[in-house]
């Protein structure tokens, strides 16, 4: 796939979830086509505590990460965050509340009807210490040396650029500060057909690198004491996005859904700008 179409998918696919498969009500929010208490459930299976959960606007969460960068990230009152594929940010207001009021937020995700969403969620909460951009992670809209922390919550895998990715966070974080990243990785490549699967990129899995090639290239990006801290599978039964396993279960069989079951990880990962 050609790198600008990538983003124009991806970009396109996270704009039509938001504004097709994500009804809010008072009490519920829907994505994927998945219930609150779903969504709710899967965001216990991939980290968050149930005091995260309660704590934070209940339409921010759309199921759709890997794990908590932000427990993570064990951030302190008054740090500057920046958040990479923020989403409806479930994650920037987690954040919000452990840097407090003297700290500061910045969300970047790469699709308006995302960003939009997320704005309505903080000014509704009266967050005043959150904003929310337009951005590719790619080139990331922020100038050197400006942010403590950044996270990112399944998001990179889907940067057809890891490597300039990577650099451009070295670039916007102050000198000793750091990453933490929750992510889709692979212990071994993916089938050819899932590597061409529109839905399988926009839902994590078809733009995942293998873990050694990922880890190397936050080292040679500038970080130091890259250290994966959480590591565990993630089949595709735990996708929120629902067509991933879809197109697999239509293009493999059974043995080959096993293995790639056993191949697919979730990953906790920090490291420090050197």
């Amino acid at each position: 796939m050609i790198r600008e179409d990538v983003k124009t998918m991806v970009r396109d696919g996270y704009a039509r979830l938001i504004t097709e498969t994500c009804v809010a009500s008072d009490k519920a929010t829907f994505a994927c086509g998945l219930p609150e208490l779903e969504i709710h459930e899967i965001g216990r299976r991939i980290g968050y505590t149930e005091g995260d959960l309660r704590s934070a606007p209940e339409r921010a969460n759309l199921g759709l990460g890997c794990g908590n960068p932000v427990a993570t990230a064990a951030l302190l009152l008054g740090e500057r965050v920046l958040d990479l594929g923020s989403g409806a940010g479930l994650d920037v207001f987690l954040a919000a509340r452990a840097v407090g009021p003297g700290g500061h937020v910045v969300g970047l995700d790469i699709t308006p009807e995302m960003v939009a969403f997320a704005r309505e969620i903080a000014l509704q909460g009266g967050y005043g210490n959150v904003e929310f951009r337009v951005g590719d992670m790619e080139e990331i809209p922020l100038e050197a040396s400006c942010v403590d922390v950044v996270i990112s919550n399944c998001s990179i895998n889907l940067a057809p650029d890891k490597a300039k990715t990577f650099k451009e966070m070295c670039r916007v974080l102050k000198p000793g500060g750091r990453a933490a990243i929750a992510d889709i990785v692979l212990s071994e490549p993916l089938p050819e057909i899932l590597l061409s699967s529109v839905e399988a990129y926009i839902g994590c899995l078809a733009g995942a690198a293998l873990k050694d090639e990922y880890l190397n290239a936050m080292k040679v990006a500038g970080f130091s004491d890259v250290v994966v801290i959480k590591e565990a599978p993630f089949p595709l039964q735990f996708f929120a996005y629902e067509p991933v396993s879809r197109v697999a279960r239509a293009c493999l069989s059974p043995p080959e859904m096993d293995k790639l079951n056993r191949s697919v990880l979730s990953i906790a990962v920090i490291g420090k700008k050197t």
